[in-house]
């Protein structure tokens, strides 16, 4: 990142990530965007205390990194009445909820994986529903020799229906979920090693959507994505993010997992959530 930036940068204490400061994400210049853009870029994930971004202005921010793929969504246990919705196994919502409590990057079941993801706090429970993120572009390189030269060539399906489905959440007409990804009745096929697009770094696509390598048993590719997922996600690879309402964050879905962490779901947590689309070329992926 440029010295002369006209922000704070805080890296985190991890391989990845930092806390900006000093600017405020709705009213960004062309210059001091360009600067973040390219803190994003070598950061992967940038956190903003304090933005208070209302539905516009988050939807605003998002476009400036390029066309979305859809502008804005509610993750959230709360109706649209302020009831919470109940923890009882029937709730497609919660469902979807839960099954985000699963290392994952977005979208990889859909033909155009997402390039990232803005992300805000409006209300957060007192304990639990903290955010995880991991970095595959350092698990990549941690990798041994063998194991690099294992996985060099492979892929797997993604597909949500088949995490979903792990979780026993079968889509229904008429849901309270909308069946975004679930609909998808053809699921891509992703190399276990990708190329990120714009810094060239190889990362590691694993993750609970995938399974099913082409000339595994099932058991023998479940094992090895497992194993990678596990090997991923571990310090100093990883960190957990507790929000304060007003919170915003920007990460990089071509270099990052993430998953939500559990809480007490009888209490309300709201966030907003901007999809950025990929590039239909660097990010599609067809069944075989």
């Amino acid at each position: 990142m440029a010295a002369d930036a006209p922000f704070v940068v805080k890296p985190l204490p991890a391989s990845f990530g930092a806390v900006v400061t000093g600017l405020a994400l709705a009213d960004l210049d062309e210059a001091a965007f360009a600067a973040l853009y390219r803190t994003w870029l070598d950061y992967a994930l940038l956190i903003f205390p304090g933005q208070h971004l209302d539905r516009d202005q988050q939807i605003a921010f998002a476009r400036r990194f390029g066309p979305l793929e859809f502008d804005i969504a509610p993750i959230s246990n709360v109706r649209s009445d302020g009831s919470v919705r109940p923890d009882d196994d029937a709730d497609d919502v919660v469902k979807v909820l839960k099954g985000n409590m699963g290392w994952h990057c977005d979208s990889t079941y859909m033909p155009v994986q997402a390039k990232g993801a803005v992300f805000t706090a409006h209300v957060v429970p007192e304990d639990g529903g903290e955010t995880d993120w991991a970095d595959m572009r350092a698990a990549y390189d941690a990798l041994d020799p063998a194991m690099r030269r294992r996985i060099e060539g492979l892929s797997a399906y993604h597909s949500l229906r088949h995490s979903q489905g792990k979780l026993g959440h079968v889509h229904k007409p008429g849901s309270a979920y909308s069946g975004y990804g679930m609909t998808v009745e053809a699921p891509p096929l992703r190399p276990l090693v990708k190329v990120h697009p714009e810094t060239s770094r190889k990362t590691l696509m694993v993750g609970r959507h995938a399974y099913g390598i082409p000339g595994f048993e099932d058991a023998e590719s479940e094992r090895l994505l497992d194993e990678l997922a596990d090997f991923a996600c571990r310090p100093p690879r990883t960190w957990r993010h507790s929000w304060t309402p007003g919170d915003a964050v920007i990460w990089d879905n071509r270099a990052l997992m993430h998953r939500a962490c559990p809480w007490d779901m009888t209490r309300p947590r709201v966030m907003y959530h901007s999809r950025l689309a990929g590039d239909p070329v660097a990010e599609f992926a067809a069944p075989a």
